[in-house]
């Protein structure tokens, strides 16, 4: 045999097995994540709170109690999450927020929350309705829709 062959039938063989570790990887992950989302499910309630003030920030910079430090792994310490500051009742006190709901949540108003522990998952608006700001646009797509005006053409 080539050598060329013997290389390329070893590459192949290793992205083979790399392909079937990393499958029974993820449905493991995605088992774990399941258990999660019904024990977050089990134990969220609706909370009325003033909303402070909203920030992506590093854990450990966070404010949060000590023992949610202390079951976070240590690499993710570090890693910014979305932290809301809010006042329920007479408290002052920081949640952790669901990445798709971070984006929604107003400053400087009332809403009721979804909670289950320090976990914001979801959020209505106590007066009126919470309104979604627009994604902002890449460089790209306004060039291209800059130039689809000034010829006359209709956008895509």
């Amino acid at each position: 045999m080539n050598t060329v062959t013997i290389v390329l039938l070893s590459i192949l063989g290793v992205l083979i097995i790399a392909i079937i570790v990393l499958y029974f990887l993820g449905k493991r992950a995605q088992k774990r994540q399941a258990e999660q989302q019904e024990a977050i499910d089990a134990a969220k309630q609706t909370v009325s709170m003033l909303i402070i003030d909203k920030k992506r920030m590093k854990l450990k910079d966070a404010g949060l109690p000590a023992m949610v430090l202390e079951k976070t792994p240590k690499l993710l310490r570090g890693s910014k999450v979305p932290i809301v500051k809010g006042k329920v009742g007479p408290q002052i006190m920081s949640f952790i927020c669901d990445e798709n709901v971070f984006d929604i949540i107003p400053v400087k108003k009332e809403v009721k929350a979804t909670v289950s522990g320090l976990y914001i998952t979801g959020v209505k608006g106590i007066r009126g309705q919470i309104i979604t700001p627009e994604k902002k646009k890449s460089k790209f797509k306004q060039f291209k829709e800059n130039l689809q005006k000034k010829a006359g053409a209709k956008p895509l």
